[in-house]
């Protein structure tokens, strides 16, 4: 297999937000914010292909349909993820796989996209598997108030129409060392990939760890829906990669991308950087 990290955009987002009741005094020490306490934050992807012609796309972006409607976070440097892939020699026809971490409309925007002719919603990799939990399915239909803002049912509608959406209730190994596990927290059910090469484990954490700086369980952000339980979610992910050596993939830090992870005493820190594509 082979495992690449595709940057598709940034935008910013409060500092305050992110970390919720960690002060500022003690945040911005880890990530860095500007005069307006704004952070800048990466809109992280990840490609993996195997050996079988199997070609899976974890998250996509938050795409091109709804950027007027979220202005303030005043998204930048927004890619053309199909551009992306046809520079690696790849259409959207021939992505076999989306993993959908979860459906806030950051991770999943890119999934549809706005048919001026037809005036509808097509897909954007017709042929693939669209995997997403059943949990974070039933909430994105009838979502909490606090989080109903982050859906948008546009970007899912046509995946369920052409029988594309596959629905996870319990971990699957998805192919020979890609693995989906599943996570509470910052939202239901979100998915998490664990992909498996020779030299260690990759897990693309999504929200459950959007950045090394938040690495410590009670460093919880804002966003995530229930904290408790965001809390205990950490400490399960961050015992088995401090044990395992595996690597964290940080969807959202725009400075480390990827780490190792180690502990000191009740805390987590990243580690080594890992470079990957």
């Amino acid at each position: 297999m082979k495992i690449e990290l595709i940057d598709t955009g940034y935008f910013y987002a409060d500092g305050g937000a992110m970390f919720g009741a960690i002060p500022k005094t003690a945040w911005s020490r880890r990530y860095p914010a500007n005069e307006s306490n704004a952070c800048v934050l990466a809109i992280r992807s990840l490609l993996v292909t195997t050996d079988n012609g199997d070609i899976i796309l974890v998250d996509n972006g938050v795409g091109n349909k709804h950027l007027k409607t979220w202005s303030y976070y005043h998204f930048f440097d927004q890619t053309d993820l199909n551009t992306t892939l046809r520079d690696r020699g790849i259409s959207p026809e021939q992505i076999t796989d989306v993993i959908l971490t979860h459906l806030h409309f950051d991770h999943c925007g890119y999934t549809t996209q706005w048919e001026e002719n037809t005036q509808t919603h097509r897909l954007t990799y017709p042929n693939a598997r669209h995997w997403v939990s059943q949990a974070q399915w039933d909430n994105f239909k009838h979502p909490h108030p606090l989080e109903k803002d982050s859906y948008f049912r546009e970007n899912m509608e046509a995946v369920y129409e052409k029988d594309l959406l596959y629905l996870l209730s319990s971990p699957i190994e998805l192919y020979p060392g890609i693995e989906l596990r599943l996570y509470d927290g910052h939202t239901p059910g979100q998915i998490v990939p664990y992909i498996s090469l020779p030299e260690r484990t990759y897990v693309f954490a999504g929200d459950v760890i959007p950045l090394a700086a938040c690495l410590s369980p009670e460093w919880i952000s804002a966003y995530d829906l229930y904290p408790a339980i965001s809390f205990h979610e950490k400490h399960r992910m961050l015992e088995e990669a401090v044990r395992e050596k595996q690597a964290i993939i940080f969807c959202h830090d725009a400075y480390t991308p990827c780490s190792t992870v180690k502990q000191v005493k009740t805390y987590y820190k990243k580690e080594e950087n890992i470079l990957l594509s």
